[in-house]
């Protein structure tokens, strides 16, 4: 069946539209990037390849110096107060017209959805909603802001696409499953249960870390029964709970990120 099709389905079942989620058509070349914290501390490489992808495109990639963090972790463990501080640093930031471009369907829905609820009674409100508009996540940025269907190169590999849960309700998972279903030598395997959570949830695997660890678990038996070559998220938090869990039982997967597999395509095919 037609990827696409069943993407649509999967977001009918699972999701609730997010908040905010209106987009003004792209009109201009030039972005502004936002790396998140997960790209600082961890995965630098999946900011080099979201910069090389964009830049292929011929898009202008900026980087706000004086970016932290979305405010997520503080939103997610209850206090507003301290994440509504970091939001209103990072409206400052992020000042502009440009979209803002981030390789995190996580960092992305909470600029756009989460900021909204944590704002309603804030008299910035309005500033914080005008960020939200001009936030993307990668893959839907490519897809449905730059009109990008299909993607060049060649990757060859089995690949396991997982939907983080803070893509459910927006166009980032079916932008991605169409990019990576148009990439020659790349073939998406399902598996079962794949709208479950991974386990990680930010706090929540800090506060409740059995439970995570056993949704993990969970995931990850579901993936392996599929065999894939690679396991690839749009999210950095997931792709680094999966693959730990997956180490520490011994039992490694190779995990990347929606931007690397973009961006290895164009290398394996000499494009860049």
């Amino acid at each position: 069946r037609d990827l696409r099709l069943q993407e649509a389905e999967r977001v009918t079942r699972f999701s609730l539209p997010m908040l905010n989620t209106e987009r003004k058509p792209i009109t201009g070349k030039r972005v502004q990037f936002m790396a998140t914290c997960l790209c600082d501390a961890f995965y630098d490489d999946v900011a080099a390849a979201t910069v090389q992808v964009l830049e292929y495109l011929g898009v202008e990639v900026v980087f706000p110096e004086g970016q932290t963090c979305c405010g997520q972790p503080a939103f997610n463990g209850g206090d507003w107060t301290a994440s509504r501080k970091v939001v209103r640093h990072t409206v400052k930031t992020f000042a502009g017209e440009e979209p803002v471009v981030v390789p995190s369907g996580s960092c992305a829905a909470m600029m756009f959805h989460g900021t909204v609820l944590e704002f309603e009674n804030e008299a910035d409100l309005g500033e914080v909603e005008a960020l939200g508009r001009r936030t993307w996540e990668l893959g839907d940025f490519l897809v449905n802001g730059l009109g990008v269907k299909t993607w060049p190169g060649r990757f060859e590999a089995t690949v396991a696409f997982h939907r983080s849960c803070h893509s459910r309700g927006t166009n980032s998972s079916s932008a991605a499953s169409t990019l990576l279903g148009s990439v020659a030598g790349l073939k998406i395997v399902e598996f079962g249960e794949g709208e479950q959570c991974c386990g990680f949830g930010g706090t929540f695997s800090v506060s409740f870390p059995n439970i995570s660890a056993s949704m993990g678990a969970l995931k990850l038996d579901h993936i392996r029964a599929a065999k894939p070559d690679v396991l690839v998220s749009g999210d950095m938090s997931c792709m680094m709970h999966l693959g730990g869990l997956a180490k520490e039982e011994g039992k490694p997967i190779k995990t990347l990120h929606l931007a690397q597999v973009l961006r290895d395509a164009l290398k394996n095919g000499k494009l860049i």
